[in-house]
Formats: structure tokens, sequence, C-alpha cells
């Protein structure tokens, strides 16, 4: 893992995960990097499904999307994350990737909040299949997250440790408010 990114980060363990044909879920698209990551992984025998609750999420990820030609297995879904369990069925998910804050580019008045972003996760830890992962990355903030950061780590230290594994990590000497990441894997 050459690059220091909380996402490559997250990406390693997803790319360990993920096999061609498996169903993952991009909960946060964004500009659909990670949506054109999960494409790629699960192959056209796959599906992803990514949501975002701003148009101008699902076109900049549609546009991602067709200029590498992995529109294919995706569908892009105008609706928050907190619905996703109106889209999946219960132990069929193989990963779900979490990115909170706000849009990159985009409006940061506008971004991931606790009241949708913890039943989000609930769901996800349902929709998780057996020894499933999922990845959270928790940006924190002037603009954004502080009060979402703080409810989403007290809420992840409640899970239990006989069904999840949680496995938090730290850049430790990064000043600034580093992201932080997360692994959950279903037990």
């Amino acid at each position: 893992m050459n690059s220091y990114q909380i996402t490559d980060w997250c990406r390693h363990f997803q790319k360990l995960q993920i096999q061609p044909g498996d169903l993952c879920i991009d909960a946060t698209m964004g500009n659909g990097h990670d949506t054109l990551y999960l494409s790629q992984l699960t192959g056209a025998s796959g599906k992803v499904l990514a949501f975002d609750i701003q148009e101008a999420a699902l076109l900049s990820t549609r546009q991602r999307l067709e200029k590498h030609h992995a529109a294919e297995n995706v569908s892009l879904i105008l609706d928050s994350h907190s619905h996703m369990e109106q889209y999946a069925q219960p132990d069929t998910v193989s990963c779900i990737v979490f990115n909170f804050g706000y849009l990159p580019s985009g409006d940061h008045s506008i971004a991931t909040r606790s009241e949708t972003s913890i039943p989000a996760i609930q769901q996800g830890l349902q929709l998780l299949k057996k020894d499933g992962l999922m990845t959270l990355c928790i940006y924190s903030g002037q603009d954004s997250g502080f009060q979402e950061r703080d409810e989403l780590l007290s809420y992840l230290k409640t899970l239990d440790s006989r069904k999840y594994l949680v496995i938090l990590s730290s850049y430790f000497n990064r000043p600034n408010h580093p992201p932080i990441p997360v692994l959950i894997r279903k037990l």
C-alpha cells in the first residue's frame, strides 16, 4: 500500500473482501470514486448500489462510470443511505462503503448527519452477509462532523463483540483532525 489516504487504506481491505459477482453498496457515492472501484471489483456478474441525496453527486458519478465503461453493473440511487434496506435483502451484501462528511467540491452545508448515518450503519449491518465488511471513513473538521464523529464512535463502541469486530485506526501524529478509518466485520 503506497498511499496514505484514508480511502486507499480502506480500499486495501475492500480488495481483499470483494469477489466478482458480489453485491456491494456505496452508501455515500459523492463523486463516484468508490462506486467505480466497487464496480471494477465486482465485475460484470456483480452489482453495486450507490446512494446519495444530491443530484450533483449522481451526475458526477454517472459521468465517471461512463468514462470508464463501468455503468452496467451499478444502480445510482437518489436517496438517503438510511433507506438502503429498501434496495437489498438481509445477509446478501459483501461490502458496504461509507465516507462521512460533505461532497468534495460541493456545498459544505450539505453533509452527513448522525441522525441518518447511524440508522444507515444499523441497516447495513443487517444487510451484510456473514464475514461481510463495512468500511467507514469518518471526516471531521471546522465545517463538518465533530458531533457526527463523536456520535458514530459512541455508537460503534456499543456493537455486540460476539456479532461484529470493529477495528478503529488513526493517523496518530497528524494535526488538524485527521480522518478516522474504521473496519467492521460481521462475524
